[in-house]
């Protein structure tokens, strides 16, 4: 079937002016059937999903020292697609009951030591606010003049974290971010304390039986070094989904939300092993125009996108010198230009 028989009848929303441009008016341009869950696709991307990590351990288990490296990448990309599952277990579009989608979402991020609640309740945030700042809480960029009135030492951190070492930068937002209460509101405390409880009980079971089975190197090559490709891809998923050097971050009162999701995330492809274990993550224009679409319609609704819209879409292909690109370009708010590079 092809998008043309499918879309909805709708004329494409035309504003002479962004500001006019509403969101509720892209979503009506798409096909209905982006939006419907399908529970058959759902459980089998879960166990595909499962049967891949467990034979990424297996690998692990049994590969001599010089195929360990790609041992621990296959099974840290398979766990990045637990992410993705629970990702959209986060959004409600895994299943159409929500203990169900709890439920989902916290055991499959048990392996990555995520608290499933305080996660979903900070990505939500991110969507709601996409490229607004001062709210935006995915790679917002710092103020020059906030960024001078730090010490040096966390100055040094940021430049870090924005520059080599961003694959990292996801680490750094887990372990800051989701484990305090104080960081969530009063009434969303409860949830958040169940699942950084669900997490360290998870931690006190999970290292000691692998430390007692396997000792200290078993903790390294099951847990650690596919935990940090897990962290490599966060991060660089993140950083691409939304940083380029022409793409805007505005201030709340010039911020309108249908150019942000629409025209302010980036569609990025990657080698086509990379999108099967992620389930496409990175065709994330559609997710951010509307997050009920399940994760297995977003190439549908991608697809729907850019028959209406076309080139004005922000697409690109992940690379080494995309990632040196954003890492020397896009370090700090610049109101005129997007960004401006660390001063020397």
């Amino acid at each position: 079937m092809t998008i043309s028989a499918i879309k909805n009848e709708v004329s494409p929303p035309i504003a002479k002016d962004l500001q006019d441009l509403k969101l509720r008016d892209v979503v009506r341009t798409l096909p209905r059937e982006v939006f419907l869950k399908d529970r058959s696709k759902a459980w089998t991307q879960v166990v595909i999903n499962v049967s891949l990590v467990a034979l990424g351990y297996a690998s692990i288990a049994i590969a001599p020292w010089y195929l360990l490296p790609f041992a621990w990448i296959f099974t840290g990309t398979a766990l990045t697609g637990f992410f993705v599952i629970a990702h959209d277990a986060g959004h409600r579009s895994f299943a159409d009951r929500r203990w169900v989608n709890d439920l989902v979402g916290h055991v499959l991020l048990l392996p990555l030591l995520y608290p499933f609640h305080s996660w979903r309740i900070k990505h939500n945030h991110h969507h709601k606010h996409t490229n607004k700042m001062n709210e935006d809480n995915a790679w917002q960029p710092f103020r020059p003049e906030f960024y001078a009135a730090q010490h040096p030492a966390f100055q040094q951190f940021y430049r870090l974290m924005r520059g080599n070492l961003w694959f990292l930068a996801s680490i750094a937002h887990w372990a800051s971010v989701h484990f305090d209460p104080n960081n969530f509101k009063e009434k969303e405390r409860s949830q958040i304390k169940l699942s950084v409880g669900v997490v360290i009980a998870f931690a006190l079971v999970m290292f000691p039986t692998l430390f007692i089975t396997t000792g200290v190197w078993g903790v390294i090559s099951f847990w650690l070094m596919p935990w940090l490709v897990y962290h490599f891809w966060m991060s660089t998923f993140t950083i691409c989904h939304h940083t380029a050097s022409d793409i805007p971050f505005r201030e709340p009162e010039l911020w309108n939300e249908a150019e942000s999701q629409l025209f302010g995330t980036v569609h990025c492809d990657y080698p086509r092993w990379v999108e099967y274990l992620c389930h496409d993550i990175n065709v994330h224009i559609p997710h951010h125009i509307s997050t009920a679409i399940p994760s297995y319609n977003l190439r549908l609704a991608d697809a729907a996108l850019l028959d209406i819209w076309g080139d004005k879409l922000y697409r690109s292909k992940f690379s080494w010198q995309l990632m040196r690109d954003i890492t020397t370009k896009c370090h700090l708010y610049d109101a005129e230009n997007c960004y401006t590079p660390f001063p020397k």
